[in-house]
């Protein structure tokens, strides 16, 4: 098995050699497409499956020799290339739970939306019977109608809902990127994103001018995340990360600026 996985490899990389295409992106397909057909035979978590993916980096080390030092990004590629080898099947499984999570999130949400129709109708049929009352008790029902639409309570939970699924979404992603999911998961994953994003966004009104140059820097960087994604560039790890880290930033509280400059002036 170890000779077959080596002869594969070696064979793959010197017709891309031959061909002018040993490229770092290349070598990780090559060792990518190797691992996974051998690993598809193993079980999960053996020994085997470390051994597999040792003599495949090996193997490309070896024919790399002649370039002397400078092959730490063909290394890498192979590492990449193996680890997501090793993991095709965990995706697939993933993505087909994924696709079930969003079918359900999608029935959730339009059993919640039903449930704020209903709510709205039965408010307004309240309004409307406090119409025949006095004055005073006409108010006293008009207020406590706009306290219930408008409650913070409810605005702020539905804010941190939505800002928290996006960040879920942005962590999927970088951890598809990273561990060797398809693009089209990635993809997934930032579109996602993105709807929940816009979900947030319309509520995160505190220290305007910070928060606009913020909802700016997101929205830049879930565009070049998609270019970068379609384009195959290895750069995309790095821009979800960047997506990743600026998305946190901006979801931190800023509900009470007034005290978070006494904390930071402490």
């Amino acid at each position: 098995m170890a000779s077959n996985i080596k002869e594969q490899i070696q064979a793959d990389l010197q017709q891309a050699k031959a061909t002018g295409q040993l490229k770092s992106e290349r070598i990780r397909e090559i060792v990518k497409a190797a691992v996974a057909q051998v690993a598809s035979e193993l079980k999960e978590g053996s020994s085997e499956i470390r051994s597999l993916v040792k003599d495949a980096v090996s193997t490309v080390i070896e024919n790399l020799q002649d370039k002397g030092t400078e092959i730490k990004e063909e290394v890498t590629a192979s590492i990449e290339g193996a680890i997501e080898g090793i993991n095709t099947k965990r995706h697939e499984a993933i993505v087909k739970s994924q696709s079930e999570l969003q079918r359900l999130q999608a029935q959730i949400d339009g059993e919640e939306e039903k449930i704020q129709q209903e709510v709205d109708v039965i408010l307004a049929d309240i309004s409307e019977s406090g119409q025949e009352k006095t004055a005073s008790t006409k108010t006293a029902i008009d207020s406590a109608i706009d306290a219930i639409k408008n409650s913070e309570e409810v605005s702020l939970l539905q804010k941190r809902y939505a800002q928290l699924q996006a960040q879920l979404s942005i962590v999927r992603a970088n951890l598809a990127a990273r561990y060797g999911g398809r693009s089209e998961e990635v993809q997934n994953y930032l579109d996602e994103a993105k709807t929940w994003y816009d979900q947030a966004r319309p509520q995160a009104e505190a220290i305007a001018t910070q928060v606009d140059q913020k909802r700016s820097q997101i929205e830049d960087k879930l565009g070049e995340a998609g270019t970068s994604l379609a384009r195959k560039e290895r750069q995309i790890k790095q821009t979800l990360r960047e997506l990743l880290l600026a998305t946190a930033d901006l979801f931190k509280d800023k509900e009470h600026p007034e005290q978070d400059k006494t904390i930071v002036h402490k």
